[in-house]
């Protein structure tokens, strides 16, 4: 959990990635010597912020968004939302601008429901602001702000030591209309292939997924992926023995929605484990839906 202690740390508001990339492409080249497979690591500006490493002879890709929500500071104190943050009075807020570092107080407007900060002195105008992170870890959860979706990208790091053969992408921009996949799937089609698909992302804690019992797959959100791939994926998950629930929600999306709208014939799944608390500071997972999110993306990148 160190890891992802420190994924959950590094701000990284859609648009603004960049520290938790350089995070990564560090972590990359100081751990790859002792993973099963070297990959190619693609990186640079032609792919903005986002990372694609290369695996043996993928046939598989998954995919995992580096962003999280936040807020722009306005004009004067007024604060405007990136993604959809759950809001409420007292929240502390955290960045940066030219004067230094802030740490802030969130104010909802009981009238008018407007967004604003409470602090000493004027935030300058486009300066990002996320959740302060407090960090719990007891013996069955692990909370905090953000495990949406460094959940997910701890997943898919931890991924990458036992991978053999596949495609694992970070992505930019999720919670706030995405554009990031849209070209990396493009890259990843033409030049490997790969048309398949792993959403390493996080889910709900609902009335019909609940915590402990296992990662969710989900079987449709605002999309409906094509039946037949999940249907594969649910016979390799049963034969497997990890435990697993499945999901069917009516709204929520994920980097699967540029899948499904692009040019490049992809099927998908999204599968991740659930959280409560989501898109607050206290967001908590169950460990044992982590173990299971990993095991079965163990299981899944060697059989699809």
């Amino acid at each position: 959990m160190q890891l992802l202690q420190a994924l959950c740390q590094i701000p990284a508001p859609s648009g603004n990635e960049s520290a938790l990339t350089e995070y990564l492409l560090r972590y990359i080249q100081h751990n790859q010597a002792a993973w099963h497979t070297q990959p190619t690591v693609l990186a640079g500006a032609e792919f903005q912020d986002c990372i694609i490493l290369v695996f043996g002879r993928p046939r598989t890709a998954v995919f995992a968004h580096l962003d999280s929500i936040g807020f722009t500071v306005r004009y004067g104190r007024q604060l405007v939302r990136i993604g959809g943050p759950v809001v409420e009075n007292g929240y502390r807020l955290v960045g940066e601008d030219s004067l230094g570092k802030i740490d802030c107080t969130l104010v909802v407007h009981e009238e008018t429901g407007a967004l604003s900060y409470d602090y000493h002195r004027e935030i300058e105008r486009g300066t990002e602001l996320t959740f302060y992170c407090d960090f719990r870890e007891t013996d069955t959860t692990v909370q905090s702000c953000y495990l949406d979706n460094r959940l997910g990208v701890w997943n898919a790091l931890r991924l990458c030591e036992t991978l053999k053969d596949g495609i694992v992408a970070f992505s930019c921009w999720e919670e706030h209309g995405g554009g990031s996949v849209a070209y990396l799937a493009k890259y990843i089609y033409e030049t490997y292939g790969v048309r398949q698909a792993l959403i390493s992302d996080i889910t709900w804690v609902t009335e019909g997924v609940q915590p402990g019992q296992g990662v969710a797959i989900s079987l449709r959100d605002s999309l409906i992926p094509r039946r037949s791939y999940v249907d594969r994926i649910r016979r390799i998950a049963e034969a497997s023995g990890v435990p697993f629930q499945l999901e069917v929600e009516g709204s929520g999306g994920s980097d699967a929605k540029e899948l499904q709208h692009g040019a490049q014939p992809w099927d998908w799944c999204f599968i991740g484990a659930p959280e409560d608390n989501v898109h607050t500071p206290h967001e908590i997972v169950d460990k044992r839906d982590i173990d299971s999110m990993l095991a079965l993306y163990q299981v899944l990148m060697r059989e699809l």
